[in-house]
């Protein structure tokens, strides 16, 4: 059976720690055609290139501060201390462009790609124009930062956003899948990429091990069944099925960027709740945001 799970240093290529479904990627995945992640950390003065490539690009600073130059035209990105300091600046490279990324202090870095055959205009998306949606209510409350989603991103293919779960909530739930092109539903393949932290105001040991959980199973005849424990770094990848909960365990905080695209004529997130546990969804009417949120507030 094809391998979904990849831990931390399981994915690298040279100074990537990861490399996934990419046009460079020096892991080829069986099966997974349509979305690529890499992620690099980079140390004080670094610079890792991208050559023109048939693949839009969208750059998200995970912790520090990065300058992106595309075709030539510098875009500094401010950034952020963590992903868990809420929003940051992020650039959308458009198709069949270098991308070159260094950060003068040092930090860690993620690239979305997905193929494309348009190409739309190089965008900054600064933090404070990121839209930002709580989702869900009581212990399934998280927050998305919708940078990369058809409502807020001119794209070709992919739809790239990020979720922020507190230590013990439920996200990606209810379980639910995006596997078919039918009505309601569009076909995409998906990408969670993990960090997580010891929730603040705990009174965690040193030796604390900051983890969550992952969820993958079968939809129909196709086979995938992963639990996954995740920690910094890891990577799950969803090629169809239901997925959910993304668990945050108690006294930790859950953070993953998703990356999705598909085959299907329209870039849109259309969704089908497994039916044993849609109902709830209807649960959260009558529920309060979990008042942690949002975090970076």
């Amino acid at each position: 059976m094809t391998n979904w799970v990849y831990p931390l240093g399981t994915a690298t290529d040279g100074i990537w720690d990861i490399s996934i479904g990419t046009f460079d990627s020096a892991l080829s995945v069986e099966g997974w055609a349509h979305t690529g992640l890499k992620v690099a950390t980079l140390p004080a003065g670094a610079a890792v290139d991208l050559p023109a490539a048939g693949e839009e690009r969208i750059v998200v600073p995970l912790s520090g501060s990065f300058t992106v130059t595309v075709d030539g035209t510098e875009y500094p990105l401010t950034g952020r201390p963590s992903v868990f300091s809420g929003p940051t600046d992020v650039l959308y490279s458009g198709a069949g462009r270098t991308v070159g990324i260094t950060s003068a202090d040092g930090g860690r870095v993620a690239v979305a790609t997905a193929p494309a055959q348009a190409s739309y205009p190089t965008r900054l998306v600064p933090a404070a124009e990121t839209p930002v949606e709580l989702r869900g209510a009581g212990n399934c409350s998280r927050q998305v930062h919708n940078f990369g989603t058809p409502a807020a991103l001119e794209a070709d293919r992919f739809i790239v956003c990020e979720v922020l779960t507190p230590a013990g909530n439920w996200s990606s739930y209810p379980p639910h899948k995006h596997d078919e092109e039918k009505d309601g539903e569009t076909s995409l393949e998906e990408i969670y990429y993990f960090e997580t932290q010891v929730a603040a105001g705990s009174a965690a040991p040193a030796e604390a091990d900051a983890i969550g959980y992952q969820r993958v199973y079968a939809s129909d005849e196709r086979p995938i069944d992963v639990s996954a424990e995740v920690r910094t770094g890891d990577v799950v990848l969803v090629p169809y099925g239901w997925h959910g909960p993304a668990m945050a365990a108690p006294g930790y905080d859950l953070y993953y960027l998703n990356v999705m695209a598909g085959p299907g004529p329209v870039r849109e997130w259309l969704i089908s709740d497994d039916p044993h546990h849609g109902w709830v969804r209807q649960t959260w009417e009558s529920q309060n945001i979990d008042p942690r949120l949002p975090f970076g507030a």
